[in-house]
């Protein structure tokens, strides 16, 4: 162990390092760190010259870290909450806690809860920051890498989650899925639709990479059957967009169906088939639940869910 070129590495560095793995800007990070532009540049400066590597370079207009950056990332977040746990008192009071959290949602979660759930929490904590992404911007690499600390999303119990062992998934409320269409819709007249039905026409899908296929779309495969899906869009909002002006059929929450601006006019029917268990879940880093703040906003979220008596 080399502890003098250690000494030269302090957490100044580390968590200037955090910052600028998460917003790429020079710029964004001197304000998130409440210091000047030139100030940061100095700190990755010397944070390059200690470990002999550019960390960040520019790639047309945009700053790119380096291999060496992002792989120091884990690691660099967990020295972060440690050194936060040393210095975190026992007892949270949020009526003065000043930090700052970060969640991440699908669109579809922000029509249900996003509004409401911020509105409880900045009342108990009203001098917090509250950061809220679309889950397709920051995902789950984010909760690894310390940038992001609960995601909340709906997605398909029947099939394992993203497989990270270092991520805990619970349960918020289940839900199932349902068929959307056009009121004008040939099938919209039908009280019940058949998979003939169901399979007839074209749907839209929606796209997440982070996801496993759905359990009904490998049950359709297993009876060599499949959707005509011809486009994907990345939220629920621009899949009902489609259907109000197509013959597209959407599969998706009866929760936000039932809720969202977007879906008024649509048609709702019930799946023909057996869709597996659905539900809307929230995902956090292991490690989060050592951070008081992190475990409060964990109890806010859960508590608050549990008394909207699923979302109702």
């Amino acid at each position: 162990m080399d502890l003098a070129k250690l000494s030269r590495i302090s957490m100044k560095h580390l968590i200037t390092l955090h910052v600028m793995l998460d917003t790429l800007s020079v710029t964004a990070s001197a304000e998130r760190l409440c210091l000047s532009p030139s100030s940061v540049s100095k700190t990755l400066s010397q944070l390059r010259l200690n470990l002999d590597d550019e960390l960040f370079y520019r790639h047309g207009n945009k700053l790119v870290a380096t291999q060496l950056a992002r792989r120091l990332g884990p690691a660099v977040h967990q020295i972060i909450n440690d050194m936060n746990q040393i210095m975190t008192q026992e007892v949270f009071n949020p009526a003065v806690y000043e930090g700052r959290f970060s969640l991440a949602m699908r669109e579809s979660t922000f029509e249900l809860l996003a509004a409401k759930l911020s509105a409880h929490v900045l009342n108990l904590a009203p001098n917090i920051r509250l950061d809220i992404h679309f889950k397709n911007t920051v995902g789950f690499d984010g909760l690894v890498k310390g940038t992001l600390d609960f995601i909340i999303l709906p997605h398909d119990l029947s099939q394992p989650p993203i497989a990270r062992s270092e991520l805990v998934w619970e349960t918020l409320i289940n839900d199932e899925m349902v068929c959307l269409m056009n009121a004008s819709h040939p099938l919209a007249i039908k009280s019940q639709l058949s998979i003939d039905d169901y399979l007839n026409y074209s749907h839209v899908g929606i796209s997440d990479t982070d996801l496993n296929i759905p359990f009904f779309e490998m049950q359709l495969a297993q009876q060599q059957r499949s959707r005509a899906v011809p486009i994907s869009v990345a939220d629920f909002g621009s899949a009902v967009l489609m259907c109000h002006h197509s013959e597209l059929l959407f599969t998706c929450s009866r929760r936000w169906a039932e809720n969202a601006f977007q879906a008024n006019g649509l048609v709702t029917k019930r799946l023909p088939f057996d869709y597996g268990e659905v539900a809307y879940s929230l995902v956090w880093h292991r490690q989060s639940m050592n951070d008081p703040a992190l475990r409060w906003l964990y109890e806010q979220i859960v508590g608050f869910t549990t008394k909207l008596g699923a979302f109702e």
